[in-house]
């Protein structure tokens, strides 16, 4: 995005206050945008407003809610469907066990390395600011460019429909008789629908409904973990025997692995939303510092409980293991654990939408996406086009056919991304010493990480060697689109005025603008 095509993109604010109630559009006063808003409703002049709130996202977030977001986002489908492949490829309960402690303190470390670099570097936008800060536009865009096409809507895709056809289940108790493959993904829609909308409306109402099913999906998991240990002392510990026994090495545990780190994923997630954090410095590492050891005590208890009713048989024969768990132990009550799983997938979307579309809209800010993403609803105080952007590319991945495939091509991409992002860190250690850092880790950490998230990667290669290679194809893609979009800036007059047409129509259409500078 070239500052020509920037400046093209910005429309008078009397363009956009055409649609007060009280001017005309030949009343309104044609001043140029100056980033103020309140009184402009009222058609007054921007001179009266001095004191009017700026444009920008605002700074509504505090300690609970980004606890409930990083505890909403990490459990979602992962806690209730992974423990299959966990043991599938651990090969014995005790290394399953092992797998599932490991995997949440290797998230607890890299967790605490983004605390530090979102201490250090105060933007949005997670790993995509941290890459752009340390290794420039070209890789940043790589990230944002697979990011935008694939992994964001095909991973809440994912999530939603597992939402739909656990919501739906319930009514469906024949198993020889599942709910409609349409049913489902109209249900999908809905709640992404619905979610979307409440994201654009109002950040206090998103943080809400996260808080809520949070606690819902928490509440779930701790009738679970209760039930299990009164299994267990009611003398039911056969399953715990030879615990070790058969356990798998080298590749497979790699793979266990895998499972594992899948169920703590998105505890990065409340990074992309740094700016909107009350006193980030504060909050945003006593949230990680809080959430990441919340979430893996309750996997391990859960896991124990897994394992206490259920045969490792049973639980290798089981789709979805709490749903297992729940028609063993709870009888006609059962229904609780798809419910459960219903709400905890239903969160997951929310805190993916609240979440997520700041990617691209910090992307936009910087001049790697069209400018309009990077506007704000005036009244809302929400990135609206961002929210709408991923609502649409997410509802038409529902509709695809082994949705599932996509994603696994770009396993290996997220744990190089969040490699090199702490491989960021470590650079500026190195390149820029003097920065001001409220939270700096021993160097070790940061170290132990990024060659753990290599080995992820490699492995992940040797695993599936085909999915990385198609991934790689789709990722490389981007660099002609970066040097077509961005780096060529002598675009031809009659692209920049089709830009800046669409731009004020959406603008008159949405009530956006640019977010203003702070001062």
């Amino acid at each position: 995005m070239t500052k020509e095509e920037d400046n093209a993109n910005q429309v008078p604010y009397a363009q956009v206050s055409n649609v007060s109630p009280n001017n005309s559009p030949s009343e309104a006063p044609t001043l140029p945008y100056t980033g103020k808003v309140g009184a402009g409703d009222s058609g007054l002049p921007i001179e009266s407003m001095k004191n009017a709130d700026t444009i920008g996202l605002q700074r509504e977030i505090g300690l609970l809610n980004g606890v409930t977001i990083i505890v909403g986002c990490i459990i979602g489908s992962g806690i209730f469907v992974s423990p299959k492949s966990v043991l599938e490829y651990a090969g014995s309960v005790g290394m399953s066990m092992v797998v599932w402690t490991v995997s949440g303190v290797f998230s607890l470390i890299g967790a605490l390395c983004y605390a530090e670099l979102g201490t250090t570097i105060m933007k949005s936008g997670g790993e995509y600011s941290y890459i752009l800060d340390a290794f420039g536009p070209v890789m940043a865009f790589l990230l944002l460019w697979v990011t935008l096409i694939i992994i964001n809507p095909t991973g809440q895709a994912i999530v939603a429909l597992v939402f739909a056809f656990y919501c739906i289940q319930p009514f469906y108790p024949d198993p020889d008789c599942p709910p409609p493959d349409l049913f489902v993904r109209l249900a999908a829609v809905s709640c992404i629908m619905l979610l979307t909308f409440v994201n654009c409306w109002s950040v206090p109402w998103a943080t809400k409904v996260q808080d809520v099913f949070t606690v819902a999906k928490v509440l779930a998991l701790i009738v679970i973990i209760a039930s299990g240990l009164i299994w267990i002392f009611m003398g039911h510990t056969e399953n715990f025997e030879n615990a070790f026994e058969g356990s798998a090495s080298g590749e497979s545990i790699a793979l266990a692995f895998y499972g594992g780190l899948f169920a703590y994923a998105a505890w990065n997630y409340l990074n992309y939303l740094t700016e909107e954090i009350k006193n980030p410095q504060k909050n945003l590492p006593w949230a990680i510092a809080i959430s990441v050891p919340l979430v893996t005590l309750i996997y391990v208890l859960a896991n124990v409980a897994y394992f206490a009713v259920l045969t490792p048989e049973e639980l290798m024969a089981s789709n979805a293991v709490a749903v297992t768990y729940g028609e063993k132990l709870f009888g006609p009550m059962a229904w609780i654990m798809p419910v459960s799983v219903a709400l905890s997938t239903f969160g997951g979307v929310n805190g993916g939408c609240l979440s997520l579309s700041r990617l691209f809209f910090v992307g936009a800010r910087e001049g790697q996406l069209p400018a309009v993403m990077a506007m704000i609803q005036v009244k809302r105080k929400t990135p609206l086009p961002s929210l709408i952007f991923t609502c649409i590319l997410t509802i038409l991945y529902v509709f695809v056919k082994r949705i599932e495939t996509l994603l696994n091509y770009f396993s290996f991409m997220t744990w190089l991304a969040i490699g090199a992002a702490v491989a960021g860190q470590i650079y500026l250690r190195w390149r820029r010493p003097d920065l001001p850092r409220p939270i700096k880790l021993p160097i070790i950490l940061p170290i132990i990480f990024v060659l753990a998230c290599l080995f992820l990667v490699i492995m992940g290669t040797v695993a599936a060697p085909m999915d990385t290679l198609i991934g790689l194809a789709i990722t490389l893609t981007g660099f002609p689109v970066y040097f077509i979009g961005i780096y060529w800036e002598s675009k031809p007059k009659w692209l920049l005025n089709a830009i800046k047409k669409c731009t004020i129509f959406c603008q008159k259409t949405f009530l956006i603008v640019s977010q203003e500078k702070e001062e």
